[in-house]
């Protein structure tokens, strides 16, 4: 591992997105989402994506100038098609909308089909919670998890995220359908690290900590279990009906080939006003409430503490601006060559 400054990352990244077709002010804003998962220690869907984002826009699965297009609205409810543009902007211009729709009417629901792999889905919860709304969203994705009893892999990841906004830090959810993601179990391979927890099978069907045997036979466990499986299916059929895009089934049949990931998928994202609610004082109250009371929780045996979602995340991304962002350095060298 090296490290290397937020700002130059960002730089690098720019630099590549440009060289492949997006314009500066696209690239910039699609290096800026990058560059912050790498430094909120999402390493998995921030410098390490950019080769694989290069190569879909090569292969022509990603459209550099695909933007979201309204296909129709009601009320406080509006559907687009992505036009297969890069994912990650795609969804940062759906979350805008649904924070705008909000505010006006405290809830807006966009939803959007025919897009790409959202990249850190917790972005745009701290997207909604940076502009004091609560956020929710989730993806569907090609099949790569078995549905509970079974070991063929039958469903999405389908991550779900949740936020609340604090002024003393936003509670931000980011969750695969998985107990790891497949980048997670990526990037603690790269590290040579096992994962604290069985996180899927072997080949001789036993429950496994390390990553390469994972790999080896993509039999991730979901999260809960048969309520990991149970939830990726709905989160599937939820986005796909809601968005008229495609399900995971059809998703599958479309894949281009068998390394195609996270491709014309359908998405929700939801965005409410707790002005328009309780209040945004009450809901400042009962999160600063709950953060208390769960801090004021006895330990468990070996914890080294109890964090609420994304608080974590905030401590990494102070310690990250100041020592520099570690980056594994055969992906950094691969990118600089780019």
């Amino acid at each position: 591992m090296t490290t290397v400054s937020f700002e130059l990352l960002k730089r690098e990244i720019n630099r590549v997105l440009c060289k492949n077709g997006m314009d500066e002010g696209r690239a910039e804003e699609c290096a800026q989402i990058f560059a912050e998962s790498s430094l909120d220690g999402v390493y998995s869907h921030g410098l390490n994506r950019v080769p694989g984002f290069v190569d879909y826009i090569q292969k022509g699965l990603i459209n550099v100038n695909g933007e979201p297009t309204l296909i129709d609205r009601t009320g406080p409810i509006e559907r687009y098609d992505g036009n297969l543009g890069p994912g990650n902007l795609n969804a940062k211009r759906c979350m805008d909308r649904a924070i705008e729709i909000g505010k006006e009417h405290g809830i807006g629901i966009v939803t959007l089909k025919n897009t790409n792999h959202w990249m850190r889905g917790g972005a745009y919860g701290w997207q909604a919670a940076d502009a004091g709304c609560i956020g929710i969203c989730w993806t569907n994705s090609e099949s790569c998890m078995p549905p509970w009893g079974s070991k063929e892999g039958k469903l999405g990841n389908n991550p779900l995220v949740m936020a609340v906004p604090s002024k003393n830090g936003h509670v931000v959810l980011d969750m695969a359908m998985s107990q790891f993601s497949n980048g997670k179990i990526e990037v603690t391979r790269l590290s040579n690290e096992t994962l604290p927890v069985e996180g899927g099978y072997n080949k001789a069907g036993e429950l496994s900590r390390i990553p390469e045997e994972i790999q080896e036979t993509k039999r991730i466990l979901p999260a809960g279990l048969w309520k990991g499986s149970g939830l990726s299916m709905l989160l599937d059929l939820l986005a796909a009906s809601l968005s008229g895009g495609l399900s995971t089934v059809t998703v599958d049949e479309k894949k281009k080939d068998s390394t195609t990931s996270g491709h014309n998928i359908s998405q929700v994202f939801i965005a409410m006003d707790p002005a328009k609610f309780s209040g945004a004082d009450y809901t400042e109250q009962v999160v600063n409430e709950t953060i208390q009371y769960i801090h004021e929780a006895e330990l468990a045996e070996g914890s080294n503490g109890v964090y609420y979602p994304g608080e974590r995340t905030i401590l990494t991304r102070k310690k990250h601006l100041e020592e520099g962002i570690p980056v594994e350095e055969s992906i950094w060298e691969k990118v600089l060559k780019m």
